[in-house]
């Protein structure tokens, strides 16, 4: 996100944005979800003190004189209540996940504050617990239900979409990875892609990858396409470089004509698709891990869940298990 357009932040948060931006190199969405959970806080918390008028509208309240002396007041039972608030007052409770990432934002914020700055002598972040969140599996398509969305691509963009929907099911990258790569990023048999935390890494691929991408190229037509978007790999129909929402919407488009139910699916969920079947055929947990860019092993090992047909099968093979008591 462009930090230049922010307005309505006080100096403390704005430094807070620029750190991550720069020093730590963060993607301007979780730039930008630091920016949202923290407005919130703020505004909940003018808000929730009396320092505003009651009836005055959520959006507008004024943050900009927030200070160190305020952040410094925060009470912990302050921020167990926000992590649940719901500023269109509305019955409908933040999910796990939404009321998880705004913990994170507060934590990262005080860490900020404390270790980076030096401002404050409290963490209050550490004392601050998690909401509990519910495991579940990733959801993913199964491999004959990825040939069904493979072959609905059609129409005038068909080698492009094609492309597209390979490189997510192939190689499992992230939609942001996958809008970034420019033309020179393609190799014999790999590719380089910017992961999180503007990481590089090095992506194999497989001969049907290779295949998409040459037709692809071979139809690819750059000529109206504005300058600095000349490298990118994938074009849009706006002759600039095809977004992450424009990618959304042809997946959307290409999982009805496929006749899969398109609200289930997403971009992501095409990347657990693919780390799905390359566990499922053999790949190891730890290269797995390579290849989605993971910087932990507990983020790739959800995967290691989800092959139960497996897992059935080395439980019968152990001879062990076969036995009965009166044998």
């Amino acid at each position: 996100m462009n930090l230049d357009s922010i307005t309505d932040a006080p100096d403390i948060l704005m430094e807070f944005l620029e750190y991550h931006s720069t020093v730590r190199g963060h993607s301007d969405r979780t730039v930008n979800a630091y920016y949202t959970d923290l407005k919130i806080l703020f505004r909940y918390l003018k808000r929730r003190r009396h320092l505003v008028p009651r009836d005055m509208p959520f959006s507008e309240i004024d943050i900009t004189d927030v200070d160190l002396d305020f952040i410094r007041s925060i009470r912990i039972e302050e921020l167990y209540r926000y992590q649940s608030f719901s500023p269109e007052n509305t019955d409908t409770s933040l999910s796990a996940a939404s009321r998880c990432r705004r913990t994170s934002s507060v934590k990262s914020f005080y860490n900020y504050l404390v270790a980076k700055r030096h401002l404050l002598e409290r963490n209050i972040g550490l004392e601050l617990d998690m909401p509990k969140k519910q495991a579940s599996l990733p959801r993913y398509l199964q491999e004959e239900e990825c040939e069904r969305l493979l072959a609905a691509c059609d129409g005038p963009y068909q080698y492009r979409d094609y492309c597209i929907l390979m490189l997510f099911l192939c190689c499992g990258l992230r939609i942001s990875e996958l809008v970034s790569i420019n033309v020179q990023d393609i190799y014999e048999d790999h590719l380089r892609v910017l992961g999180k935390g503007n990481k590089e890494r090095i992506v194999f691929f497989a001969e049907g990858c290779r295949e998409a991408i040459d037709d692809y190229l071979a139809v690819r037509n750059a000529e109206k396409t504005r300058d600095s978007d000349k490298n990118a790999l994938f074009i849009s129909q706006k002759n600039c470089r095809f977004g992450a929402r424009g990618i959304e919407q042809m997946l959307e488009r290409k999982l009805k004509q496929a006749g899969l139910d398109a609200s289930r699916y997403s971009p992501h969920k095409l990347r657990h698709t693919a780390a799905t079947l390359m566990l499922k055929n053999g790949v190891d947990t730890r290269a797995l891990q390579e290849v989605l860019g993971h910087s932990n092993l507990n983020t790739t090992q959800i995967y290691t869940h989800l092959d139960n047909a497996a897992l059935r099968e080395a439980a019968r093979a152990n001879p062990i298990g076969k036995k009965k008591k009166n044998e």
